[in-house]
């Protein structure tokens, strides 16, 4: 049971996509090169948080906001496609599940940069809701860029 999860609700595992994979691992990390794999894979949310975090390194803060906010609306598709209803584990140890948690990470550091304090704190619940691990892993992870 997931150490948050006193509902025994069961956790929420995506399916893995292995051409948007490929594709990430076959491509430069640019923006003109993320954005041709966000419209061959339009609702992927692994590859529009690729997208966010690309200009998020370039410091272009509001099309980071924005690409990650089209991330997080894949990734609550993603979820509701796989049977979430808004609640319940989306453990990030399942790597299926990190570009939705990634999407959701990146936009609660570009709402921060914009001083969007109210979706920040929403987006840090959902994080810990989601998996209580996850907002440090990908601190860790994509934190530095």
């Amino acid at each position: 049971m997931h150490p948050q999860n006193l509902l025994s609700i069961p956790p929420t595992l995506l399916e893995v996509e292995p051409e948007v994979l490929d594709d990430l691992s076959h491509l430069p990390a640019t923006l003109p090169a993320l954005e041709a794999i966000v419209a061959k894979h339009p609702a992927s949310s692994l590859a529009w948080a690729e997208l966010a975090q690309q200009a998020r390194r370039e410091k272009q803060t509001i099309q980071a906001y924005a690409y990650a906010r089209v991330g997080y609306h894949r990734g609550l598709d993603a979820l509701r496609k796989a049977g979430w209803r808004g609640q319940g584990p989306v453990p990030w140890s399942h790597e299926p599940n990190r570009g939705v948690l990634k999407s959701f990470w990146l936009l609660q550091q570009a709402a921060a940069a914009i001083g969007e304090t109210d979706e920040v704190d929403r987006l840090g619940a959902l994080l810990r809701d989601a998996d209580p691990n996850a907002g440090a892993a990908i601190a860790s992870e994509l934190g530095g860029d």
